[in-house]
């Protein structure tokens, strides 16, 4: 099981066993490169941990426990939290300012306590196997177990072509549980408890001083960039020359006698090349940059790659050139990178939250003429939206009378167009997934005081607990870093300023239609103008037509009609009517896109897992797993 994770962990691994419980880790070293080996334990060795992840206030909570008596054997922030949680016990993770997923072993109460962090950027994954109780950090660890049943969940299918991802606790695999982000787990003599650490909400203060809160939210964002500046390796960045990437790296730099590494990804096709804004942040910033050109070979050569390591179908290509760029940051001696994920969620930054504001204002006015003019304003980087007809247009956009009072107003046309592409699954699917409402599933879970939010909140809210955790820090995120050994970590993400900016009013994230607003004001002084006055245009890769003609062959194998009725996911005659009009067209729908690339993720989620799973030949990830055993 630990073998499947040696990418995450490549430095070294370490087992534990006892008669009831087994505990393994890959290491990925970061902080204390001598002396923070796991699974690691107590003075006494009653408790034992496993962890993947950093905590970046370890230095101040170890300050806190030395007062309090506590003794310690190494300087790694993995034995903070065994002694935080020998002090604190469960309530441990509220102190915690990190990214995590972690198990701890009780030995003498014969308790399992497993945690995730505040918003995902760790994952953990668990499944029961007779009388064991199995969890490991990605799910091939777990299928590496010869107990554990590998099928297709029906229901995950019908989430990812609905939400992109699908709603934890559901993986794509039936009987493969995910912990949520913000939730703990205790197992105790085969009994589980499941309870939520953190929730997000949002407390807008009237009579806000825009002056003061940029201040405020500059401040902020230092420390928790100086915060994740710690390590005993080098930290790069990830530069993408957008706003968030740039202001982090900006204030890197302030933290360093010597520039700051950077990394970016330049795209041969230049439609979804920043290349140009790229240079103009290294050159203002006076960064040690490195660039990756990526064509669209490279995305379909690594996509069977980087499926294998989502261990999810993708409806997107964009996780395949972020692979190969943490490839080349591993290849340039660098195990952290500092990101600028989060801050569209966090600050109100995607085209999802202007896409809401008028589509309120043309409730109020439903005969306008101008509404397609607006939407093509809104997508102005999307070639085949600009094309689409007036009508075509005005239909995306329209509110049915009850959409205005749905709690999920704001995503109802995104999981709308996504949900199309189920019309391609199978009949036997089709049947298996019945009735069911994964937006149900959402809805029953939102916190009391959801209807009370701004509308702008509540927006922010299905982002971040929806397609943040699932997608943006996950299949674009850890995984992909991972793959080669790399710790992405995310400023924007820190509790500290997640919890200041939930008080800030939503006319400050966005003005008008101006994304980011307060963000922008509080970089005017850190990056160059034409970063913090461009229009937000968000990370896209190339897509189907890629795969298409890539001359792979795995990709007309996995689409061929004798291998789709075997698989039986998809319906042969729709998929191959779908190919026929992508291959002939110049160009395609954005519906199109996601369908083409979302079955061919889906087969090779079937090939890779379920028909032709290997223990030998992927080596994979870092983090925890284990076992306890429940007689």
């Amino acid at each position: 099981m630990v073998g499947m994770l040696a990418h995450r962990g490549p430095d070294g691994s370490g087992l534990h066993v006892e008669p009831s419980a087994a505990l393994a880790h890959a290491r990925l070293s970061v902080i204390d490169l001598a002396g923070g080996a796991q699974p690691m334990t107590n003075e006494d060795g009653s408790l034992w941990i496993t962890f993947n992840g950093e905590i970046f206030n370890y230095l101040e909570l170890r300050e806190e426990l030395l007062s309090r008596g506590h003794h310690f054997a190494s300087l790694s922030d993995t034995e903070v939290i065994l002694h935080l949680y020998e002090e604190f016990g469960a309530d441990a993770v509220r102190k915690l300012n990190g990214q995590w997923a972690l198990a701890i072993w009780n030995s003498r109460a014969r308790t399992l306590f497993l945690s995730r962090d505040r918003l995902g950027v760790r994952p953990l994954f668990y499944t029961q196997c007779g009388n064991e109780f199995l969890f490991a950090s990605e799910i091939k660890a777990l299928f590496a177990h010869p107990g554990v049943s590998r099928e297709i969940d029906p229901l995950g299918l019908d989430n990812v072509f609905t939400f992109w991802t699908t709603l934890a606790p559901r993986t794509i695999f039936r009987g493969v549980k995910e912990l949520p982000p913000a939730h703990s787990l205790t197992w105790r003599d085969g009994d589980i408890c499941i309870q939520r650490h953190w929730q997000p909400t949002f407390d807008p203060q009237p009579n806000v001083d825009a002056d003061t809160a940029r201040e405020r939210v500059l401040d902020l964002l230092t420390n928790a960039t100086r915060l994740r500046l710690r390590s005993d390796v080098p930290v790069g960045a990830y530069l993408s020359g957008g706003l968030d990437s740039s202001l982090v790296t900006a204030l890197a730099t302030r933290r360093t006698d010597t520039p700051v590494r950077t990394f970016s990804i330049a795209f041969a096709d230049s439609e979804f090349d920043e290349s140009r804004h790229q240079r103009q942040v290294v050159e203002a910033l006076g960064t040690d940059h490195r660039e990756l050109r990526c064509t669209q070979q490279d995305i379909a050569r690594v996509v069977p790659d980087v499926v294998w390591h989502a261990e999810t179908p993708l409806l997107r290509t964009a996780p395949a050139p972020l692979y190969l760029l943490a490839q080349m940051v591993r290849e340039d001696g660098y195990k952290v990178v500092l990101t600028g994920e989060g801050a569209d969620e966090v600050f109100g930054g995607y085209d999802i939250f202007k896409e809401a504001k008028l589509r309120r204002l043309w409730a109020k006015f439903p005969q306008s003429t101008r509404r397609a003019a607006l939407a093509r304003r809104l997508y102005p980087y999307l070639p085949s939206l600009q094309r689409q007809p007036a009508t075509s247009l005005r239909a995306f956009f329209d509110n049915v009378r009850d959409d205005l009072h749905d709690p999920c107003f704001s995503h109802l046309p995104r999981w709308r167009m996504t949900s199309r592409l189920k019309l391609l699954l199978s009949d036997d699917v089709k049947s298996a997934i019945g009735t069911y409402d994964g937006r149900a599933d959402i809805v029953t879970r939102l916190p009391s005081e959801f209807e009370r939010w701004d509308p702008f909140c509540q927006s922010q809210y299905l982002e971040l607990t929806q397609l943040l955790p699932g997608y943006i820090l996950s299949s674009q995120g850890d995984r992909v870093a991972m793959a080669h050994g790399v710790e992405s970590r995310y400023p924007f993400l820190d509790p500290e300023v997640v919890s200041f900016a939930s008080t800030l009013p939503p006319t400050l994230k966005m003005k008008a239609l101006n994304e980011k607003y307060l963000l922008k004001q509080a970089a005017r002084s850190l990056v160059p103008p034409s970063v913090w006055r461009r229009s937000k245009q968000p990370y896209r890769a190339p897509g189907a037509k890629a795969l298409l003609t890539s001359h792979n062959g795995y990709i007309d194998d996995l689409l061929a009609p004798s291998r789709l009725q075997r698989d039986g996911i998809f319906e042969a005659s729709a998929v191959e009517r779908l190919v026929g009009k992508c291959r002939q067209r110049a160009a395609i729908s954005v519906a199109d896109d996601m369908a083409l690339v979302g079955i061919i993720s889906t087969q090779l989620i079937v090939h890779r897992f379920i028909n032709h799973f290997s223990t030998v030949a992927h080596g994979t990830s870092y983090s925890g797993t284990a076992y306890v055993h429940h007689r």
